[in-house]
């Protein structure tokens, strides 16, 4: 097998039993890190050591990320100014933290004729929010709802 001391050094290729009489001698752990390879690559290291690097690093990872999360806000085709302007104060603030915004525009009964009137109120929070986000995905209708993402300009 091929050996790589404690320092990173490759010792060359050694006989298994040379290669635990390292590791017992340093007080060290003989570790397999390439078994797919000829010969195979063991590498002398504190396993435990090793394992606990990993883990803190992976939790330092974890604490660091932000996870985007898909917020949704409901529309309607008739709906009023203060109404509107209340949920896209919404959809702003989704955005300015870093959220998918899913824009739903629902429609009922004699809507369903209208659906430029849905468009048109979707085309209106895309604008107004156009500093913060940008359009995914163009409108999509899906039965009697119409579907808009809205994903923001940078992430936090």
């Amino acid at each position: 097998m091929r050996l790589i001391d404690a320092e990173g050094e490759q010792v060359g290729i050694v006989a298994l039993d040379e290669a635990k009489a390292r590791a017992q001698q340093a007080g060290l752990d003989l570790v397999e890190v390439a078994p797919g390879a000829r010969p195979p690559v063991c590498r002398l290291m504190d396993y435990g050591k090793f394992k606990y690097e990993e883990a803190r690093k992976a939790r330092e990872a974890r604490k660091k990320q932000h996870t985007v999360q898909i917020k949704e806000v409901k529309y309607r085709p008739g709906i009023e100014d203060h109404d509107y302007d209340f949920k896209t104060r919404h959809v702003r603030r989704f955005l300015e933290d870093g959220d998918r915004v899913k824009v739903t525009m629902m429609f009922r009964g004699r809507q369903m004729a209208h659906p430029e009137l849905g468009i048109e109120v979707l085309e209106r929070v895309a604008e107004d929010v156009a500093d913060l986000g940008k359009i995914e995905g163009q409108p999509t209708r899906e039965g009697r709802t119409m579907i808009m993402m809205l994903a923001p300009l940078k992430s936090r």
